[in-house]
């Protein structure tokens, strides 16, 4: 059995990797800096050791896993080396597990980890399916046939893999602290494709992926009648979705997903052309489709005292769309108020002007300071930048949430990729408060 030490065991790619080799009969501990992150529920759960970062937790015989955030002068990886231990990085390590399944990568600027949660689920109905998804969620199966698996582009950190399918959700401008601009993301996109071994499952209704170039077959997904796979006769309710699937013009059936907004039917069709690709009776899809409970912090409701609050990573522009536009369909006769906390300096700066177009479809508009993340503490601009450009946004402060409770039966959108919970939280405790005042 080995023995796994995972250095930043909290981060949402290497709690659920921690979780899989734990699951899969294997020693593991890691060590992380002493603050709660969702992601770290599950490891607690199998009561995997958390230890606080010290260069004394590595011993002789372990396999060292570092997180991408670390540099190699961390005090543990530095003590690795110093006793002959194999350092690898995360995304090197998955690129060697993943061998031993079929494997699927889910890839795209946006609605990766909401797919990959939809086709684990899916999946796991027709045959033993081990995942890892960007949400924090990972899970080993014994004698696993398939490994379903998030991709990130970041730093091209998905080039490390070499999966047999890769579903591309979308082609995107974003991590502007690494990407120079659009042309260099679709080059790392066109790198990614090159590395796929059986076939490719890509949105088509988006025009960067139609230009993929592969040497596996490319099969298309949306609502274009061109697409492989297209939707058709879209009924849209409070509970959901149903349409109609075509492949290549043909019908193939009638699906209903209780999931809301355009984004949820095409990562339902990308997951239903992988399915039909891999042989899976439809009824098995439609059956493990009706039963998705959706993956942490996308579009996460509670229900409060008359309230509704939703919790969304929405960071980027086309999500925060993207969430609206469900948001609408779910709750058509409520006001959506919109609090949004945004996630770097370099992505707010480089997407200003869409960030303000995009929040500008909420009823009301509160804007919390930038977040700026351990890559990037520090920047020039201010969250009044933004404020400026979308009429009647306010500042929102945490020690002022009270303001938020001036909005009869609204929802509360609450979105971003850094710490805008302890605002949700905040305004959850305010609204109890009152309630039993």
């Amino acid at each position: 059995m080995t023995l796994f030490h995972l250095t930043g065991i909290k981060g949402s790619g290497m709690s659920p990797l921690a979780q899989i080799l734990h699951d899969s009969a294997n020693e593991v501990q890691g060590s992380d800096i002493d603050k709660y992150f969702f992601t770290e529920d599950p490891i607690h759960e199998r009561k995997i050791p958390i230890l606080p970062f010290d260069g004394n937790n590595i011993r002789p015989g372990m396999t060292v896993i570092a997180g991408n955030a670390f540099p190699d002068s961390h005090p543990e990886l530095v003590k690795a080396r110093e006793l002959g231990l194999e350092v690898i990085r995360y995304h090197n390590f998955l690129g060697r597990y993943m061998e031993k399944f079929i494997s699927v990568g889910i890839t795209g600027t946006h609605g990766k980890t909401s797919t990959t949660g939809l086709l684990a689920h899916v999946l796991s109905g027709h045959a033993p399916t081990s995942y890892l998804i960007g949400d924090g969620t990972g899970r080993g199966i014994e004698g696993s046939n398939y490994f379903v698996f998030e991709a990130c582009e970041y730093k091209r950190h998905f080039l490390a893999y070499e999966p047999d399918y890769a579903i591309m959700t979308n082609i995107d401008f974003d991590h502007p602290d690494y990407f120079k601009d659009l042309s260099d993301v679709l080059d790392a996109f066109g790198e990614m494709a090159l590395r796929v071994k059986k076939a490719i499952i890509a949105c088509g209704d988006d025009k960067h992926l139609q230009e993929i170039q592969a040497n596996v077959p490319v099969l298309y997904y949306g609502f274009e009648e061109s697409n492989d796979f297209s939707a058709k006769n879209i009924t849209k309710t409070e509970e959901g979705s149903t349409f109609d699937v075509s492949v290549r013009n043909e019908f193939y059936y009638t699906f209903t997903i209780p999931l809301a907004g355009d984004h949820a039917i095409l990562n339902s069709l990308g997951v239903i052309a992988l399915c039909h690709y891999e042989g899976v009776e439809v009824s098995v899809i439609q059956e493990r489709l009706s039963t998705f409970g959706g993956v942490k912090r996308r579009f996460t409701v509670t229900e409060l005292d008359g309230q509704v609050v939703i919790d969304d990573y929405a960071h980027h522009p086309t999500e925060i769309k993207a969430t609206l536009q469900s948001a609408r369909q779910k709750y058509p006769d409520r006001e959506i108020v919109a609090i949004f906390q945004p996630h770097t300096f370099t992505r707010t700066a480089a997407l200003l002007v869409e960030f303000a177009e995009s929040l500008s479809s909420a009823d009301h508009v509160y804007l919390c300071d930038i977040f700026g993340s351990a890559r990037e503490e520090v920047g020039n601009l201010t969250i009044n930048e933004l404020i400026d450009k979308i009429p009647g946004a306010k500042h929102l402060e945490l020690g002022d949430i009270q303001i938020l409770d001036t909005h009869e039966s609204a929802v509360y959108l609450f979105m971003g990729a850094g710490d805008i919970q302890k605002y949700m939280n905040a305004f959850k405790t305010h609204v109890e408060n009152e309630r039993t005042a």
